[in-house]
């Protein structure tokens, strides 16, 4: 009888904890959201919320009021702007630039970008963006954000593998009223209208929330199969460059965890979650991501290599078959491949579109030039595969052309 007892009294203990635990969890929560919503003393606007630099005075939430979507269905609307998220810290202004470049250049529907930044890069972007020739400026509009995580952890946050790149985490917590959003890193550019991947959010089935596309293609090679000291998605793990979000659901649903057999909102999992694995992970926030998604793995849409093409995926021989299909439509430079000389062709593609004066003939201005430049490269496995960063870039110039007739 005192055996049962004993364990009765245990079992008792252990769900006291558990209980503890959840409430422990759910109040760091509340404190969070107060952190992000809590107004000045002087009655200014919360924390986060600092004035847009495109338009001066005015709180960059009276302008994103005029837009907002209220749907959290994947069902996309075709007058709704694409709605675009980068973070940039340090020395990223520029390649975030020829970034959101690429993006206005191709695309045929209207854009808002969502830019994250450190305070002395604001009026750079500002500057650039509101200096670009009028009938570009008019695709888009922007909104430009400080880098702001929990107050309590901020430190812990933005120095997690690189500068302030895991603000992608609490987009869906301060954009609170934005449904849907591709975020991606500034080391991508886009060699097809933006909007191409916006419409995967149709093709998201009822559990869906986030899409984005393997870590890589061939197991043999692969860093999370082989090396990853935490659970990772499906076979391979994914990365989160590019990233597709309905952040609707993200905010709504409720996450199975390895901490606590209760389900977590978003808000309440980021930082048990770092708590618990950041001695493991090395990628940073794509780990994390990587483990929520290996315990929910309903709510991801896997998409095809070439809408996040890396060096990865050539550096030892192609092993993107999509790519090799159809060409790459998301160019994703990672490993500073920009700005070195390790993988010229990748090189090659940034300072065509870096250099490509708006408004010029695209084949003779950037498309012949980048040509030229490739036939350079074939000493490198990616140079010898460089028909594929051409092929789908051939399609997206008639888009510019189309723009550049149209402004005659």
């Amino acid at each position: 009888m005192r055996r049962y007892l004993r364990l009765l009294f245990a079992c008792v203990i252990l769900v006291f904890f558990s209980v503890l635990y959840v409430f422990n969890q759910l109040a760091s929560s509340l404190e969070t959201v107060n952190s992000w919503t809590e107004s000045r003393a002087d009655g200014g606007p919360p924390r986060y919320a600092r004035k847009a630099a495109g338009r001066e005075g005015h709180d960059w939430r009276d302008r994103y009021a005029v837009d907002k979507t209220l749907s959290g269905f994947s069902h996309v609307d075709r007058v709704e702007p694409v709605r675009l998220a980068v973070v940039a810290c340090g020395p990223r202004l520029e390649e975030t630039l020829t970034m959101l470049k690429s993006a206005v250049i191709f695309s045929q529907r209207a854009l808002h970008f969502h830019i994250f930044a450190e305070d002395d890069l604001h009026s750079g972007f500002k500057d650039s963006l509101e200096s670009w020739p009028v009938r570009f400026r008019s695709k888009y509009n922007y909104t430009i954000y400080p880098i702001t995580f929990p107050s309590d952890n901020a430190k812990e946050w933005k120095k997690l593998f690189k500068p302030c790149a895991s603000q992608r985490l609490f987009l869906p917590l301060i954009l609170s009223e934005v449904d849907s959003l591709l975020y991606v890193d500034t080391d991508i550019l886009f060699l097809q209208p933006v909007e191409e991947i916006w419409n995967f959010l149709s093709m998201f089935n009822s559990t869906h929330m986030a899409a984005m596309a393997p870590e890589h293609e061939e197991p043999r090679i692969a860093w999370y199969n082989r090396f990853a000291r935490h659970p990772y998605y499906g076979k391979t793990g994914v990365n989160s460059g590019v990233m597709l979000m309905n952040m609707t659901r993200i905010r709504a649903k409720h996450f199975r965890n390895d901490m606590t057999p209760v389900h977590l909102r978003w808000a309440d999992l980021l930082m048990p979650l770092l708590q618990k694995y950041k001695l493991n992970i090395t990628w940073g926030d794509q780990d994390l991501l990587n483990i929520i998604f290996h315990h929910n793995p309903e709510g991801l849409f896997v998409f095809p290599c070439h809408w996040n093409y890396r060096p990865d995926h050539c550096i030892y021989g192609s092993n993107c078959a999509a790519a090799e299909q159809y060409g790459v439509y998301i160019l994703h430079g990672n490993r500073g491949v920009y700005h070195d000389d390790k993988q010229p062709a990748f090189r090659a593609v940034y300072d065509a579109i870096e250099k490509y004066p708006f408004g010029e003939d695209p084949v003779s201005s950037l498309l012949h030039p980048l040509e030229e430049k490739l036939k350079t490269t074939t000493h490198t496995y990616c140079g010898r595969s460089s028909h594929i960063f051409t092929k789908k870039l051939r399609e997206s110039i008639k888009y510019i052309q189309k723009d550049n007739l149209n402004a005659r």
